[in-house]
């Protein structure tokens, strides 16, 4: 199979997409039954941190050990990407002594470059402008408790950062439709979300009125990494955009809450909200695990169904 990268959500079709989801639920199934499955054995995973991180960092790592194969953590500070190497030159030299690379970095543009002149596949672990990892677990928990997502409606709530642009690229593909409630200054931008259209998704100026009869309200930090100097203003431009009980009131009764984490509980969310009973983040974090395994396994096995 040729080299496949997974760089924003939209490189994996709906066929690719469902097998990856299949396979998660198998990989997940056998994980809980403590039943050894080691299909990458012998593969090595390089993992480059720019970014600070736990979830990634930990799923993955964690995913290639269980997958029967081994990661090592490479933190751009302590090599030579440090010190000025050219992106290009890593990636020639990085993916001839690995079998699959993790980038969790600043520009989109980045991890371009770097998959451009790999030979292996590589994986984006955050950047910017996109979180397909993260939108790969959220997707699959939704899938768990409520089945399939297509023509449910997705509520989110604050800034239209990685997150929300990977979740517009989602509903293109996979047919659900997004409710953005974003403060003014910080709408969606089509262009830098690679978006074909905007047919599965509308703006609301007040976040009530996006959380109404939606299936799921989501929502992530005020202020991404990279943005600190913001934080202040950020502070003050969000304030009205914390989601509430009454904001999950007014959406289906049976709606789910979900937020990548970490959260800031009194800010972009409620104690009552990401701690009640449709909050299900920590099924959601553990998910970051078993959808990165069937991520890596379909990257560099095809499809495959032991």
């Amino acid at each position: 199979m040729a080299v496949k990268h997974f760089l924003q959500f939209r490189d994996l079709s709906v066929d690719e997409l469902t097998h990856v989801f299949a396979r998660s639920r198998v990989i997940k199934e056998r994980f809980k039954r403590y039943q050894p499955y080691h299909p990458l054995a012998d593969r090595t995973l390089a993992m480059i941190f720019e970014k600070s991180s736990t979830r990634t960092r930990l799923s993955f790592e964690a995913g290639m050990h269980q997958l029967g194969g081994s990661a090592i953590y490479l933190n751009t500070r302590d090599t030579q990407l440090g010190r000025g190497e050219p992106v290009e030159d890593a990636a020639e030299v990085i993916s001839r002594m690995v079998d699959i690379v993790m980038i969790r970095t600043f520009e989109q543009e980045i991890i371009e470059r770097f998959a451009a002149h790999s030979r292996v596949p590589v994986i984006n672990g955050l950047t910017n402008e996109y979180h397909p990892c993260q939108i790969l677990a959220d997707l699959f928990t939704f899938i768990e408790h409520r089945g399939d997502i297509r023509g449910k409606t997705v509520a989110w709530v604050g800034d239209s950062n990685n997150m929300c642009n990977t979740w517009l690229q989602a509903a293109e593909i996979l047919d659900f439709n997004v409710h953005v409630s974003t403060p003014p200054g910080y709408e969606v931008e089509p262009e830098r979300a690679n978006l074909f259209g905007t047919d599965h998704f509308e703006s609301f100026a007040d976040p009530m009125e996006a959380c109404r009869d939606a299936d799921l309200v989501t929502t992530d930090v005020w202020t991404s990494m990279g943005f600190e100097a913001e934080n202040e203003e950020r502070q003050k431009d969000f304030a009205d955009w914390m989601v509430d009980a009454d904001m999950m009131r007014v959406a289906r009764p049976d709606a789910l809450f979900m937020h990548c984490l970490p959260a800031h509980r009194g800010e972009e969310v409620s104690a009552e909200v990401i701690d009640g009973p449709q909050s299900v983040v920590w099924d959601e974090a553990e998910n970051r695990l078993h959808v990165q395994k069937a991520l890596m396994e379909y990257l560099l096995l095809g499809k495959t169904e032991a």
